[in-house]
């Protein structure tokens, strides 16, 4: 299920996808990176009973959704850091890691999280030195898209 984009000496992406995996929180939300690359990087995860919001309707809750949009754009915005630093070691890149804090973060939510398996996907916006915006859209297996946001994040 997972494929990451290895073109080029890019020894970064697989250690991204390594930390990624080891974060508590994304085991907790069941995230799982689809596609890893500079563009356009997804992020899936499955419908399950603790993810529910609202238990009559079985729909995902709001919280769910903005978590995994903030984790996508954050993971969005640091793949956009890595390309301003192409002449630096892999080391050196995963440093700039411990320093992405999101700033600001605004979700859309368009209709409500029904579904069985969700698409997170990221998209760069602007990376500048010190601040990048990213794009993330969530849609369902069907893909219908059911949520939107933009987030604003530290990267140096």
């Amino acid at each position: 299920m997972n494929s990451v984009d290895t073109a080029g000496s890019d020894a970064v992406l697989p250690r991204v996808q390594e930390i990624f995996a080891r974060i508590p929180f994304n085991q907790v939300l069941g995230l799982e990176i689809r596609t890893l690359g500079h563009e356009r990087p997804q992020v899936v995860f499955r419908m399950r009973d603790e993810l529910i919001g609202n238990y009559v309707r079985g729909t995902l809750h709001g919280g769910v959704l903005s978590a995994v949009i903030d984790m996508t754009g954050g993971l969005t915005a640091f793949l956009g850091l890595q390309q301003n630093l192409a002449d630096d070691t892999a080391d050196e890149k995963l440093q700039q890691f411990e320093r992405l804090g999101t700033i600001d973060l605004r979700v859309d939510f368009l209709r409500p999280g029904r579904g069985t398996e969700f698409v997170a996907t990221g998209h760069n916006l602007r990376t500048g030195r010190r601040i990048a915006v990213a794009r993330v859209e969530v849609a369902n297996e069907s893909g219908e898209l059911i949520a939107v946001g933009t987030g604003a994040y530290v990267i140096s």
